[in-house]
């Protein structure tokens, strides 16, 4: 196999073996370039990872977010799978990022559009860049048949969002979109059990990694009972596959708890969020100016104990990630 892009056949994952440096969607000639590794991988059915890019824009400053994308996407190589960041740049979709692509983005920061699913159609018609969110990233993980994507945490339903009706759209894209998401949970930042009620209601299966309590990003534990457990890689992987082999058209997240040494104290980071909630109320910040802002001012409050729980959490997630990638190959190609 040499290094070449792949076009696509069909949205459905199906690839036709021509050497272009793009590559077409049969649904109106939109553009997507996806890296040679990638590509290679997709098609010899390798494991592959998907990442978001708003992690690296939006989550931390330079030059800490290129290091912690750069050693995210080791962790992933080192478990055996192929990384996959994605983002849109200059107005093309890009599946899987050069070392100077993750760095274009970790230097332009919050220059970089936060990039959801229904921001998509303007970033790309614009020619703009574009750093994909958990529901953008699940989308283009899907169009080229990506079924794991390791993220920090989801969005979720804001705290007093049955006021201000502030819903992230990672819920509904888990809801319609066929790609397990492994992550830390849901943000400690947002209203957990309200929104295990509104993934109940989309359809999403729900499994917490090695314990009965749903994780809650900076802690392990919520206080929630997560609807299912799993405790190894290859139940995940099995999980996975029933899930699309049953057509159900939905996704799954997999909670994956905070490693216990790293865990920032519980009490410390709720403190700090009911204060953050309150200054971000004061300046009207909301929409997904939020979680940015609030992410930014917890770690401001707890000296910068909640950025390194957040950056030990991804790199556990990534490890996970991969070795559930790693099992789903496995098992696709036994059977």
């Amino acid at each position: 196999m040499d290094s070449s892009v792949w076009r696509i056949a069909t949205i459905t994952g199906h690839f036709q073996h021509q050497r272009v440096a793009v590559v077409d969607f049969n649904t109106g000639g939109v553009k997507l370039k996806i890296a040679p590794k990638v590509s290679d991988a997709i098609s010899r059915g390798l494991p592959v990872v998907a990442l978001e890019s708003t992690i690296i824009s939006h989550g931390m400053p330079y030059p800490q977010n290129l290091e912690t994308a750069l050693e995210v996407e080791k962790v992933v190589m080192d478990n055996g799978a192929v990384p996959a960041t994605i983002a849109i740049l200059n107005g093309v979709p890009c599946i899987g990022l050069s070392r100077e692509e993750l760095e274009l983005l970790a230097r332009l920061g919050t220059k970089v559009r936060k990039t959801a699913r229904r921001d998509i159609p303007y970033i790309v018609a614009t020619g703009g860049n574009g750093a994909t969110t958990v529901s953008a990233t699940m989308f283009f993980a899907a169009k080229v048949g990506i079924p794991v994507f390791v993220t920090g945490g989801i969005g979720g339903v804001h705290r007093h969002g049955e006021n201000t009706l502030d819903i992230s759209s990672d819920l509904t894209e888990l809801g319609r979109t066929s790609v397990a998401v492994v992550s830390a949970g849901v943000k400690s930042i947002l209203d957990i059990p309200r929104t295990l009620e509104y993934l109940e209601t989309q359809g999403v299966t729900v499994a917490a990694y090695n314990t009965q309590e749903f994780p809650a990003f900076f802690v392990g534990s919520s206080g929630c009972q997560a609807p299912f457990r799993v405790d190894t890689p290859e139940a995940c992987a099995r999980l996975i596959d029933e899930n699309m082999k049953l057509g159900m058209g939905s996704g799954i997240l997999i909670g994956v708890p905070i490693p216990e040494a790293h865990a920032a104290s519980g009490t410390l980071i709720e403190l700090a969020i009911k204060r953050a909630l309150d200054e971000a109320r004061d300046k009207n910040i909301v929409g997904n100016a939020a979680t940015p802002f609030l992410l930014f001012r917890v770690n401001e409050l707890t000296g910068g104990a909640s950025l390194a729980a957040n950056i030990a959490l991804v790199k556990n997630n990534a490890r996970v990630g991969a070795e559930i990638a790693v099992a789903l190959a496995s098992l696709r190609k036994e059977s």
